[in-house]
Formats: structure tokens, C-alpha cells, sequence
């Protein structure tokens, strides 16, 4: 059982370094790099072969997985905000950017993630009442799933409610900013 607990405590990056990390078709870590195995906490040797979520943050929505999932299950890429926690309970914000891996014969054959530093005014004023919203949706629901599927039609709506599909509206906030 993965120890949930968190800080509180929220750790850096600088803008011009990059985490990237690859997994197989399951989620299951295959490659970490240096910055990732930094800010995680952990040796290469722990996360290798183990899922990705292990380092998922609980105040992170289930639904924003679930479109992410969605979106690169269909093999498309994906942009979207995550907050992800260390080994010790620390967190760290990031910019995920999220595509298909294949070989040489175009088969998919996993996934690959980088992730920059994200933009602290987006964070503020628009990602972290987002996401507290969310996570707020998902817990008033006993039934897991119920609280899912709420939460999902919330991001849906919201998302929506711009006129524009999930990475527009995400590539709008960072060029806004």
C-alpha cells in the first residue's frame, strides 16, 4: 500500500528543465529521467517497472486522468496541468505533455510525458479553483464511479463553456499568460 500522505509542502523547477518519463501500454514506468527521479524522491531502481501513478497527488481529479486517458488511448496528444506527489509528501506542479510511443512498425507501444515548469498565474487564478472544484465533486459521492462521471461532466461543461476542445483550451491559458 503507497502511503498517500502529503506536506502540504510544494517544491520547484526551473523553467528551462524538462521531466520526461515513458511507460508501457498499462502506465507502468519503463523510463524516468534524472529531474523526474529528483523531484519524485525515489531511486530509478524503485520506479521502474511500477505504475505512474505512484507518484499521483490525492487532491488531483479523477476526471482530468480519465480525459487524459481517454485522449491518448484515441492517439492523440494531450497538454494538461497535474500536481504530483514525492515519495516524502512534497508536491510539485507540472505542464504535462502527453503522446504515443510506437515502433518501428507504428504499433503503440506505450506513452511519453514531458513536463515542463507550469505558469504560476495560471495555476492561481484558473487551475487550482478548477481542480478544488473538481475534487470537491468527486468526494460528495460515496459511489466512486458516481463521483466520476460528476466531476467529468463538470470539466466537460466547463471546458465547453470557452468553445473550445481541452488542449485549445489549455494552449489559450498559456498563451494568455
Amino acid at each position: 500500500m503507497v502511503d498517500r500522505s502529503t506536506t502540504g509542502k510544494e517544491i520547484f523547477f526551473d523553467e528551462n528543465e524538462i521531466i520526461v518519463s515513458k511507460t508501457d501500454l498499462k502506465g507502468h514506468l519503463t523510463y524516468c529521467n534524472t529531474l523526474f527521479l529528483k523531484l519524485a524522491g525515489y531511486m530509478e531502481h524503485e520506479c521502474l517497472g511500477q505504475p505512474h501513478s505512484m507518484i499521483r497527488h490525492p487532491e488531483m481529479p479523477r476526471s482530468v486522468f480519465k480525459l487524459l486517458w481517454d485522449t491518448i488511448q484515441n492517439e492523440e496528444e494531450i497538454f494538461a496541468y497535474v500536481v504530483n506527489r514525492a515519495k516524502n509528501g512534497d508536491h510539485y506542479w507540472v505542464l504535462a505533455h502527453v503522446t504515443i510511443s510506437k515502433d518501428e512498425t507504428g504499433k503503440v507501444i506505450g506513452y511519453h510525458s514531458n513536463r515542463r515548469a507550469p505558469k504560476r498565474d495560471i495555476l492561481d487564478n484558473t487551475i487550482r479553483p478548477l481542480y478544488r472544484e473538481l475534487c470537491a465533486i468527486e468526494k460528495q459521492h460515496n459511489d466512486r464511479k458516481a463521483g466520476l462521471e460528476a466531476s467529468t461532466q463538470k470539466l466537460m461543461e466547463t471546458i465547453s463553456g470557452t468553445g473550445m476542445e481541452y488542449g485549445e483550451f489549455v494552449a489559450g491559458l498559456s498563451r494568455a499568460a
